[in-house]
């Protein structure tokens, strides 16, 4: 029943034997019904609101009014078939693509230039959603992990683009993570200038004025700024410019004159698809410190002034008053703009806002930034052939996240979690991918090492009796998961890893058991994947977490063995959600064998694209990616990467979906 009182029919449409599997899908529709009534003010308008599950499915979802299309993977889920993410992915794809009935379907796209009108939008809406629903910190963790990692790599590659393109070869292609999460993080950033209540405003203004037709970008905007009466003139070059803008950081302390000087200065590198780039409208989200951790008022020009700091121009300077000593600064809180930050901060700053940090977000953050720091020193270090240095302030600074007790479990496992070697290759102009694997291996190794008595006392405080998909669950489940990763590093991981495969009553913990495994190359792996793979072989859908798991192996036969696993009785090139699991996670998540100097990781990959390219060249156009990057890399990889380009190129029939990444990535 909607707010006003009306009956509305749902209805989830499922494979005979899978009923089962649906009941939190819909749950999930009800919760977002609900929510979007309660937040937005948005009622449902027909009768009835069908979903269907299919297997066969090159998207995640399709939302077709009054009767979406799903990837049967974004409805299925079961404890003894799905872990927690999936539950939550469920949640979040139902959300995104109910809550596009009015963001998309009641108001569209004038022309597919504008697809980030409906996608970013709504991206922004089932973010809030799972928000709301859940943890607010570790949602937003997971968002900005998925900008800071594959979204910036895009902007740095030959198809870099603005969230509204100019031009396109095939429409396909532009269904990207800038268009929707980019899109989304502008969306946000509006949010962050005008504040929900002034939003709302521009929302309701949004809907009076485009309800029924077919809006742009630009119509978007206007409505936030008329409602608000914040002129958003310069903040409109997000939706025409590329590329990610690096701020750069300077601060200086007067003790005489009791101020603070914060100088903030904007630059964006020229993208393939444009050289010139102008200042941009960026909010920059603030705290100051004292040494106590307590919070200081923001004074500027004798008046206190937002945390949110506009920076508008090239470069501007901000002097704080009032200021008794030296401040700690938190700054970007929340990720107030996807933007990346030159900074130098010391250790002591980034451990003091790790402790006493008012905002979640920016306790996590701080911490990544040590991390870099440490990370980038010890590559360095690889490459010129001398020992490592990981410091014990370093651990002992994660130790103390560790034994904080009141620290929600979810947020300390995610601050323990390291960043991706994808996502610290974005970090330097050459990815070398050995060298990082060296070191992010090392510094896995040594906190397992060094903190292995509370990652034991953990695990074990934190095994939970029967299985529940309640949020402070799932937060106590990822960090027990966490800390055996971790432990499966030490002498007793193998025997710790098999335990937990033999007793879970759950998917989540299997998986995490064969995962540990299956990352510390421990002596079970393949025992537990051949027991998982007997019992599971008929269903598609869990079959999908074991291919991943193969796709990711770190053993050096990895490509031998992903080659074998093709043949496998629940492999099939033509399912779009298999291909996905063993070739995508291979060449996305294994970069060492991916980028292997032998050049096998190309060829395999361009074997795939040269079959998909007849048989479904969408899913083709998305696993190319990592090909495209090829600038990034050595001059080795890069005309070994080329090659296998140019093989790709002369293909007969060359479907329009491969074509215009190729030409556009072997001339950049």
């Amino acid at each position: 029943m909607t707010v006003s009182g009306r009956n509305v029919e749902l209805e989830i449409f499922v494979d005979k034997g899978n009923l089962d599997r649906a009941p939190h899908a819909m749950t999930s529709l009800k919760n977002a019904m609900k929510w979007d009534e309660e937040r937005f003010g948005l009622e449902y308008d027909l009768d009835i609101y069908m979903i269907v599950a299919v297997d066969f499915f090159n998207m995640g979802a399709m939302e077709n009014k009054g009767l979406n299309v799903f990837n049967s993977k974004f409805v299925l889920a079961n404890n003894k078939t799905a872990t927690d993410n999936d539950y939550l992915g469920i949640e979040s794809v139902i959300g995104h693509e109910y809550f596009h009935n009015w963001t998309g379907n009641r108001v569209t796209c004038r022309d597919w230039f504008q697809l980030s009108l409906k996608e970013g939008l709504t991206v922004f809406r089932d973010q809030e959603f799972s928000s709301d629903l859940g943890s607010r910190a570790v949602n937003r963790i997971n968002n900005v992990r998925i900008i800071r990692g594959p979204q910036f790599a895009e902007d740095e590659s030959p198809m870099a683009h603005p969230i509204r393109p100019e031009k396109v070869i095939e429409m396909n292609n532009f269904y990207t993570l800038t268009v929707y999460e980019k899109g989304s993080e502008v969306i946000r950033m509006m949010h962050t200038l005008l504040g929900e209540e002034k939003f709302q405003a521009g929302m309701r203004l949004y809907f009076e004025r485009h309800d029924g037709t077919a809006a742009t970008c630009d119509d978007f905007v206007q409505a936030m700024e008329d409602a608000s009466g914040i002129d958003l003139t310069l903040f409109r070059r997000w939706y025409s410019q590329s590329g990610t803008p690096i701020v750069s950081v300077k601060t200086a302390y007067d003790s005489n004159a009791k101020t603070f000087s914060l100088t903030l200065s904007q630059t964006t590198s020229p993208t393939a698809d444009q050289k010139e780039k102008q200042p941009l409208h960026i909010p920059v989200d603030v705290e100051l410190y004292d040494n106590t951790g307590k919070v200081l008022e923001l004074r500027c020009n004798g008046e206190a002034i937002p945390n949110v700091l506009n920076l508008k121009e090239a470069e501007q300077t901000f002097v704080f008053e009032n200021i008794e000593a030296k401040p700690y600064l938190s700054l970007l809180r929340e990720f107030s703009a996807p933007v990346k930050l030159d900074y130098d901060t010391s250790d002591e700053e980034l451990q003091f806002l790790m402790v006493h940090a008012q905002n979640e977000f920016a306790r996590w953050d701080a911490g990544q930034m040590l991390l870099a720091k440490y990370i980038k020193v010890n590559v360095s270090k690889v490459q010129s052939g001398e020992p490592l240095v990981i410091p014990d302030s370093l651990i002992d600074a994660f130790r103390g996240v560790l034994l904080n007790e009141s620290i929600d479990p979810a947020l300390v496992a995610e601050v323990l979690t390291l960043p991706s070697e994808n996502e610290i290759g974005g970090w330097f102009d050459v990815v070398d991918v050995d060298a990082i694997n060296t070191v992010r291996s090392a510094i896995k190794n040594r906190f397992a090492v060094e903190m292995k008595d509370e990652f034991s006392a953990l695990y074990q405080t934190l095994k939970q009796g029967d299985y529940s998909i309640e949020h402070t669950s799932i937060g106590k489940r990822t960090l027990r998961n966490l800390c055996l990763q971790y432990l499966a590093e030490t002498e007793e991981g193998n025997h710790l890893v098999e335990a937990q495969y033999s007793s879970a009553d759950n998917m989540t913990d299997t998986i995490a058991a064969m995962g540990a495994a299956n990352a510390s190359e421990l002596h079970c792996r393949e025992h537990l994947m051949q027991s998982f793979s007997d019992k599971w072989v008929k269903d598609g859908l869990v079959m999908d977490k074991w291919f991943m798991l193969q796709g990711t192996n770190p053993a050096s036969n990895a490509l031998e063995n992903i080659r074998v696993q093709m043949s496998h009785p629940a492999f099939d090139l033509k399912n779009p959600n298999r291909t996905r699991s063993l070739v995508g996670a291979f060449c996305n998540n294994n970069p060492v064998h991916f980028h292997a100097k032998d050049g096998s990781g190309y060829q395999f990959l361009g074997e795939v694209l040269s079959t998909l390219n007849t048989s479904n060249p969408q899913v083709a156009s998305r696993l190319i990616d990592p090909l495209l990057k090829l600038r990034r890399f050595d001059q080795q990889r890069q005309a070994l990467m080329r090659t296998e380009l140019e093989k790709l190129s002369k293909l007969d029939n060359l479907a329009k979906d491969l074509f215009e990444k190729i030409d556009k990535a072997l001339n950049a």
